[in-house]
């Protein structure tokens, strides 16, 4: 494209840029901070950090406002590309922090109209979803909302100029086009792209950057900068680990100053940024700055491990977007669209992802005390690490996504401040049939530090060769749900009841009771699968429950009559439930000593007397419903439920 055409269409679609009233570092020229590196041109990060900290105080201004474009046609089509890359010297955020920091915006034009067909933000990497807006008006300036300290681009397109809006509302289209993924149920109907969550309600605590173990504003070579310099304190965290629990006090966004391109006629910024082409820099050949990493907690058997995320930043023109801006249109109903339209544009290909939901698990109010658990929106958002791809993504309205992964087995962790981790082993398949759900069920439930509690699966001592291990809770159901592949942990909430269950190479199934205690944590040393395994777990969760029942009776006996029972001796259901759960124990405990001894036949038989044993408890807790808590009586039906399960698996079970 002519260097006259470029700059016409720059000039056309120049965004407006909204930033966010705690901003430190605004798009600005890289070019006052170059250095001759030999025979080669760098940016020095701490010659850029302090050097445009110290121009900030001395004056009123953002220094050098500049926002470079880099524009493309493609052969023997009508279909443009006008990018806008904007240059911050650095990145502070909850994910991530390092020198230097490029973000673009892509304005794909249809030369013959003069429409644009698609704007796409960038939004932190390629392995987060961009946002993206198909068919926007053509009149309107686009707009970025810039995000704090990342600066990811939101887009605006709507009436709302400087608040973004994943979805219609009150009669405003929504400032996204992206598509929504139908597979998991909590999230179905909210377009993947990344926003900005702090625009919608979220909560992002931003982490101090550290080097060589101490704050970034404390080293030698930043002379300029202060505490003050990097983002505000009240949105900010030393670490994640110093929290009891998820913070809930952080502020929402709120627009700061508004950068426009210099000779709009409609005044609507406070500061106006040269246009520059990129080609000025591109003798750049390294944006340069020490490694700045940032340590995820991995739940591990014993003492948990630490991984390192590493963030870096690239040169713009030899990023492959560079040349092909097709590469960065991450929804691929968008590309689809476009290779409709242009024979330029290739189908989109097929690209792995990985998906899941955050949530918190909480203590549940519709079971017994210490007893039950279900989950709820975590109160901030977290970050997951795909630990084979090093390369960290925010979650977005507690949706974590993780786009372009290899096929294989990979590891993902997720982390929140004041919640301890969460690891899981995931397989993702080569026959490309869509995303890849994480966690149960495609949720993955948080447990804030002060409630948690580790559970240790030992498997090195182990005879059975163990290859999954699920964790349900008996109120919120499955917790856990992923590939086991030697010593592991979990970490559940103390106000759960919860069956562990563990699988083999031959899917043959083992279970266990779990009820948290006031200890740190709970160890399963070599877990076994079987009839014996299985009946110990009947025999257990009927001893837990006839002992509830039991101390529910004495409560009755003595005049307690909150929850609807009847007073005066203990009450005639009560008894005979808590003697049919008593029943229940003692035929399990025979059916697992035959299988420790070998007699299959033995204990088949007396788990079928389990079975018919279990079908009495039912009939005898619908007699003694009204004289029990209604709580207990919930608790009582999720685990005869297990229970039924259970005693099924273990009579069809061939391993003793």
């Amino acid at each position: 494209m002519s260097d006259e055409r470029a700059r016409e269409l720059a000039e056309q679609f120049a965004p407006t840029l909204y930033f966010d009233e705690h901003e430190q570092w605004f798009p600005t020229d890289p070019r006052a901070y170059t250095r001759a590196n030999g025979e080669e041109t760098v940016v020095d990060g701490f010659e850029a950090l302090d050097g445009y900290t110290e121009g900030s105080k001395e004056s009123d201004a953002p220094p050098d406002p500049t926002v470079f474009f880099h524009a493309m046609e493609y052969e023997d089509s009508p279909l443009a590309v006008v990018q806008f890359w904007y240059y911050s010297v650095f990145d502070q955020f909850t994910t991530n922090f390092h020198w230097h920091d490029w973000e673009v915006l892509h304005v794909f034009v249809d030369t013959d109209s003069g429409e644009p067909q698609l704007y796409v933000g960038s939004s932190h990497s390629g392995s987060v979803p961009n946002n993206e807006f198909l068919d926007p008006e053509t009149q309107q300036v686009p707009r970025i909302l810039s995000e704090l300290g990342s600066h990811s681009s939101a887009l605006s397109v709507n009436d709302v100029a400087d608040r973004f809006q994943r979805l219609p509302i009150d009669g405003t289209i929504a400032d996204i086009t992206n598509s929504a993924i139908e597979s998991i149920e909590n999230i179905a109907n909210i377009p993947l792209a990344y926003g900005l969550p702090r625009d919608e309600g979220s909560r992002l605590p931003y982490v101090v950057p550290e080097l060589d173990d101490k704050p970034l504003y404390e080293h030698g070579q930043l002379p300029s900068v202060s505490r003050d310099d990097l983002v505000a304190e009240e949105l900010t965290i030393r670490s994640f680990a110093d929290l009891t629990s998820p913070p809930g006090d952080l502020a929402d966004r709120s627009t700061g100053v508004v950068f426009q391109s210099a000779g709009r006629d409609e005044e609507v910024g406070d500061v106006e940024y040269d246009l520059v082409p990129t080609r000025e820099l591109e003798h750049i050949t390294d944006f340069s700055g020490p490694q700045l990493s940032f340590e995820f907690a991995i739940p591990a058997f014993a003492e948990d491990a630490i991984a390192s995320h590493i963030s870096t930043t690239g040169v713009p023109w030899e990023q492959p977007r560079y040349n092909d801006p097709a590469a960065d249109i991450s929804d691929s109903n968008h590309r689809a669209v476009l290779a409709d339209r242009y024979s330029a544009i290739a189908e989109p290909a097929s690209v792995n992802t990985v998906i899941t939901n955050v949530t918190e698990a909480i203590s549940s109010d519709k079971a017994p005390d210490g007893e039950g658990v279900t989950t709820g929106d975590l109160s901030v958002e977290s970050i997951a690490l795909l630990e084979s791809n090093a390369e960290a993504v925010p979650t977005f309205n507690g949706i974590a996504v993780v786009r372009d992964v290899q096929s294989g087995e990979h590891r993902l962790t997720v982390n929140a401040p004041g919640a301890e981790p969460h690891s899981e082993t995931l397989v993702i398949s080569t026959d490309g049939s869509g995303p890849t759900s994480a966690g149960a069920e495609g949720n993955v439930p948080l447990v804030a530090r002060e409630n948690a509690m580790k559970l240790e699966v030992g498997t090195n001592e182990s005879e059975t060769d163990l290859t999954d291990l699920v964790l349900e809770d008996d109120f919120a159901g499955r917790l856990y749900d992923a590939p086991l592949d030697g010593p592991d942990a979990v970490y559940v909430h103390r106000g759960g009841a919860y069956t562990t269950e563990v699988r083999d190479a031959e899917g043959e199934v083992g279970a266990y009771r779990i009820n948290p205690s006031t200890e740190n944590y709970v160890r399963l040393e070599a877990p076994r699968t079987g009839k014996e395994s299985l009946s110990n777990y009947l025999a257990d969760i009927a001893g837990e429950t006839a002992t509830a029942v039991e101390a529910a009776g004495t409560g009755n006996e003595t005049g307690d009559t909150t929850n609807g029972g009847t007073s005066g001796g203990q009450n005639n259901a009560i008894q005979g439930l808590t003697e049919a759960l008593e029943a229940v124990v003692e035929a399990a405990q025979r059916a697992a000593n035959d299988a420790a001894n070998g007699n299959k036949k033995q204990a088949n038989q007396n788990l079928d007397t389990v079975i018919e044993r279990l079908e009495r408890v039912q009939n005898r807790l619908d007699e003694a419903a009204e004289d029990l808590p209604k709580d207990l009586e919930r608790a009582i039906g999720h685990r005869l439920d297990q229970s039924q399960k259970r005693s099924n698996q273990a009579l069809a079970a061939k391993k003793l």
